[in-house]
């Protein structure tokens, strides 16, 4: 059988607009805003969002940081990165709960920076402030700003999401497959919607119905290889 090499890196971008909201409809309203607003002016603003691995913190980060004056940090960019510009209007720090001690100080400093100069800072964490295992005096600064916990979709909400976006891309999907994928595959959005894209691919390829079958056949194969 052909290789069928999923490429994670690959997959459609991460927008404010295939954000499945469920739940977080504030947070998706605030967000909104700020990617919509970010350019009119310099005011302070700062979100925290947190919640469980998956939930969409990363999607939403990667969606704000489409905007031309974004700067997007994760705790692999260097401490001297976590400073104020003149360049950049929106600051987004990915698992900010998990910086190192020098990139705990640098964050400290830009929120100040931020507050004093102008700007948005959008951060992320698994917990809420007073839960992070942080300085103390920047979890106090990072519950300063606006604190919304994004909601996971349930099994169910997943369900109707995957089967709204098949029917949007024109996909027949038989019976029991959106339900086996949830099941047998890795259980975040993007992910998913990854392979609904293998699966379009591999049915054209094959030239067979998207069914419990063919998906069983993909997922099983010894020549099917995924890259997390």
């Amino acid at each position: 059988m052909k290789q069928l090499l999923l490429d994670w890196g690959a997959t459609r971008p991460q927008t404010l607009e295939n954000f499945v909201v469920a739940k977080n409809q504030e947070l998706a309203s605030v967000l909104r805003h700020i990617s919509q607003t970010a350019a009119a002016g310099r005011t302070a603003q700062q979100v925290l969002i947190w919640g469980e691995a998956g939930a969409g913190k990363s999607h939403l980060l990667r969606a704000l940081g489409m905007h031309p004056a974004a700067i997007l940090l994760t705790p692999s960019s260097p401490a001297e990165s976590l400073q104020w510009s003149a360049d950049y209007l929106l600051y987004l720090i990915d698992d900010c709960d998990r910086l190192n001690p020098a990139q705990q100080q640098a964050l400290f400093h830009l929120i100040n920076q931020v507050r004093d100069n102008g700007g948005v800072l959008v951060a992320t964490a698994k917990q809420a402030p007073l839960q992070l295992d942080l300085r103390e005096d920047l979890r106090t600064r990072l519950g300063w700003g606006l604190v919304y916990q994004v909601h996971g979709l349930s099994d169910e909400e997943k369900i109707d999401a995957l089967s709204q976006s098949a029917a949007a891309r024109g996909l027949s999907l038989s019976a029991g497959v959106v339900p086996y994928l949830l099941t047998h595959f890795r259980r975040d959005m993007q992910s998913l919607s990854t392979m609904l894209d293998a699966l379009d691919r591999y049915s054209l390829e094959t030239q067979r119905p998207i069914t419990l079958p063919l998906l069983r056949e993909l997922l099983q194969t010894s020549d099917y290889t995924t890259q997390p």
